[in-house]
């Protein structure tokens, strides 16, 4: 009844894969995702539909609105409780996402890292970006090294954390503790496949409506959400109806920022998890791919 873990880049598979996985052993689906517990972020996500939702019960999707704030420490909450409803079903439960951080933080623990503090967030992120990275660079070298520069939400927390705490962010993510035996399927594709597979889902994302979602999610607070508003094409389509550039251009944009996101979570699950490797062949089948990945994790164990 232990949980399985698969991860990877976006529209590598996982959700297919985690959808066949479940059917076959009994099990619910964790999602693993910082954008899918929001409300209303729907096709800008990929979302599992409500028909795959009745078909396996899924946990961490549209669990808060757009006025919420969410992170990691509010995830592990939340999986503990979905692990506990699930095995209270007699049901094991599949981790199944991209967002490493949350990967990290379930298996390893959250350290000592403070809460946040609403009031100096926002100072914060009133702040521009670069300025942040000085004092960043200034006070923990190490971390401005190493974070993401394309990410605001993630400079913005440790700068936060140093000027909660007066110790360098790096010090303090270094008191995670050990992952231990736990292996996280890691599925990976050719990258020629995988770029075209994410052209592919934007398309598919613009042809199901994405722009009307988004102009109706505006109304509802999305632009005031600055996470959601990190969301790898919801801040494009934004600056689009804000007359900042055309739709084509738009597209091309995000399939562009999907690409670079999904090469940088490929080294970020590389790096920073216990991960068992399986390379997704060009059309290959669901059941075939599912069998390699289970079987590959299950040797690793036994070694």
């Amino acid at each position: 009844m232990k949980p399985l873990y698969l991860a990877g880049p976006t529209a590598v598979g996982k959700s297919a894969a985690a959808m066949e996985l479940a059917e076959r052993l009994n099990a619910e689906i964790v999602s693993v995702d910082s954008m899918q517990v929001y409300r209303g972020l729907n096709i800008g996500t990929a979302k599992p539909s409500r028909r795959e939702q009745e078909r396996i019960r899924h946990h961490l999707i549209d669990v808060v609105g757009l006025e919420d704030a969410f992170d990691a420490a509010k995830f592990v909450e939340l999986a503990e409780l979905a692990v506990k409803e699930a095995k209270g079903r007699g049901c094991n439960t599949i981790f199944c996402g991209g967002t490493g951080l949350y990967f990290k933080a379930w298996l390893a623990g959250l350290g000592e890292a403070p809460t946040s503090d609403e009031s100096l967030r926002e100072e914060l992120e009133s702040i521009d970006v670069a300025v942040l990275l000085e004092e960043l660079k200034e006070k923990d070298r190490q971390t401005f090294e190493r974070i993401d520069r394309e990410n605001p939400r993630r400079i913005v927390r440790a700068i936060e954390v140093i000027r909660l705490t007066g110790k360098p962010f790096s010090e303090q993510r270094a008191d995670w503790g050990e992952i231990g035996d736990a292996k996280v399927i890691c599925l990976i594709r050719e990258s020629t496949d995988l770029r075209e597979r994410i052209n592919q889902r934007v398309d598919q994302m613009f042809g199901q409506g994405l722009v009307g979602e988004v102009e109706a999610l505006l109304k509802n607070g999305l632009a005031e959400n600055r996470t959601a508003m990190q969301a790898i094409g919801y801040r494009q389509v934004v600056e689009h109806l804000r007359g900042e550039r055309s739709l084509d251009e738009t597209i091309e944009l995000i399939k562009t920022k999907t690409w670079q996101f999904a090469r940088r979570q490929s080294t970020w699950f590389r790096n920073q998890l216990p991960s068992v490797w399986v390379e997704a062949t060009t059309d290959e089948p669901i059941e075939s791919l599912v069998d390699r990945a289970y079987e590959a994790c299950r040797a690793s164990i036994r070694d």
